[in-house]
């Protein structure tokens, strides 16, 4: 019986072969089902507002002009009203985080006690108490200040974490960690010296904590998370990675930042075997990669990976790799090559032979190419498979300027080297620290209401996995 048991396993495996290779690839839970489409629609919005700016007539060094080029700035920023309507921010999104509602809809919260005594009951005021709700909520900071986590900040469904209008830096213990959770925006933060955080207990909502092995000390870490969109973030020195996304998140985008004093900086893919991450779909636009960098910008697994409108100012050994066969689109980046001449290669495949490279999907369209750099493309049937996203046309040196001029929290440096001493900084700007004392105050933390609320996140698909065990168990049963 056993033999016949087993020859029927393979034979149901082998019929599944295809069905399994499609899920993995092409309709994965939560991955559009045309990433062209959102590439095109990126560069539509792009010309709109680049169009916008030509026939205003102004001048392409012109930088008092809230009209940029950049779709997401001319969405919110020439509103002179923009304190009291934040929540337009959520309209703003481009590429594959486009649909990310944050905390759109709900609640107000304002953060005025920049302590983080106790992970697992945090203090109304604080940064964790807001975070960790199940309800939305956008939330704002009452003035400059920052954040030292005692643990890793671990982030509920529907949040927008809106450092406008303050000068806030969260450092510390894990940092931010976006685990099986939708719909988050962390916007115009400082996010940097994240250090690998203890083993202890953790809150992740209002019914529920749990034990926390120690984390790798990223500053953004995404896992198993879909439409998140981070935008104006400066991040830097952190233990591991700056940016990591894996075991099947999708729906994201990482415009608008600063980038800088990092080893590696982004990866995208858990590891060359976990298929579900064939389902990512990451954009990467109008971001500075700036001093300091070595790697990682990204470093991708699976997936598809838009990398548009960028400005690579420095690495040191590459800028864009990957292995498992992604398919990365390059399209109107700027890569500046560093002195070493054995660096000029913007790409690099991981340890992969060419034999296997050579047909994976690399793209570079409309990329300059600065000092020696350059890109080594790859795959066959580029032009039918990239016919929908060729609209992209190469733009200027001062056009990349123009995008990426406001990369980072807005008016600031973009430089997070200083000395970590606590409580308190002040940096990129003036004003003091507000809260640092944990004692919170007797603050308004919820202010108006938006509407009605957001819709609760959607329910988790049951994969075709469930399927395969079933029918398993029941030849097992023959």
């Amino acid at each position: 019986m056993l033999p016949k048991t087993c020859i029927l396993l393979i034979c149901l495996l082998n019929s599944f072969s295809p069905l399994i290779h499609a899920t993995l690839n092409l309709t994965l839970p939560h991955q559009h089902p045309n990433p062209d489409s959102v590439v095109l629609e990126l560069q539509r919005r792009l010309n709109v507002s680049v169009s916008r700016r030509q026939i205003l007539g102004i001048h392409e060094n012109d930088q008092s002009s809230c009209q940029t080029g950049n779709p997401i700035d001319d969405c919110w920023r020439c509103d002179p009203n923009w304190q009291a309507n934040r929540q337009r921010l959520a309209d703003c999104g481009i590429g594959f985080g486009q649909d990310a509602l944050g905390g759109k809809g709900g609640q107000i919260y304002v953060v005025t006690d920049s302590s983080d005594h106790d992970p697992v009951n945090p203090k109304l005021g604080t940064l964790r108490y807001a975070v960790i709700q199940t309800e939305p909520l956008w939330i704002i900071f009452s003035g400059n200040m920052q954040i030292k986590l005692k643990q890793e900040l671990i982030l509920n469904s529907f949040k927008t974490i809106d450092g406008r209008g303050a000068n806030v830096h969260i450092v510390g213990g894990g940092c931010i960690t976006i685990q099986d959770i939708s719909n988050v925006i962390i916007h115009n933060i400082h996010i940097h010296h994240c250090v690998p955080s203890g083993v202890a207990n953790v809150r992740s909502s209002p019914t529920h904590y749990g034990r926390r092995t120690k984390s790798d000390g990223d500053g953004i870490s995404i896992f198993s998370g879909r439409k998140i969109w981070i935008d104006h973030c400066s991040l830097s020195y952190c233990t591991d990675g700056l940016i990591d996304a894996i075991m099947g998140s999708t729906g994201i985008t990482i415009s608008n930042n600063y980038f800088s004093h990092h080893d590696e900086v982004m990866l995208l893919g858990h590891n060359d075997n976990y298929l579900p991450d064939s389902g990512m779909q990451v954009t990467i636009a109008f971001n500075h990669f700036g001093e300091a960098l070595v790697q990682r910008m990204p470093r991708c697994r699976h997936g598809y990976i838009h990398v548009v409108n960028n400005d690579f100012t420095q690495w040191e050994m590459y800028a864009i790799g990957g292995s498992a066969n992604p398919t990365i689109n390059s399209q109107g980046n700027r890569y500046t090559a560093p002195t070493d001449s054995n660096a000029k290669e913007v790409t690099k495949r991981v340890e992969t032979d060419e034999k296997e490279w050579m047909d994976w999907n690399w793209r570079t369209e409309g990329d300059m190419m600065v000092n020696g750099a350059f890109f080594v493309p790859s795959g066959e049937g580029l032009g039918v498979k990239y016919a929908k996203a060729s609209s992209l046309e190469p733009k200027s040196a001062g056009f990349i300027d123009q995008l990426t001029m406001n990369a980072g929290v807005i008016g600031d440096s973009g430089d997070n080297s200083i000395g970590v001493s606590y409580p308190g900084i002040n940096n990129g700007g003036a004003g003091t620290t507000t809260g640092s004392s944990g004692t919170g105050g007797s603050g308004d933390y919820f202010g108006m209401i938006f509407g009605s609320g957001a819709p609760p996140p959607p329910s988790t698909t049951i994969l075709y996995l469930s399927f395969l065990i079933i029918s398993f168990l029941l030849i097992l049963g023959l």
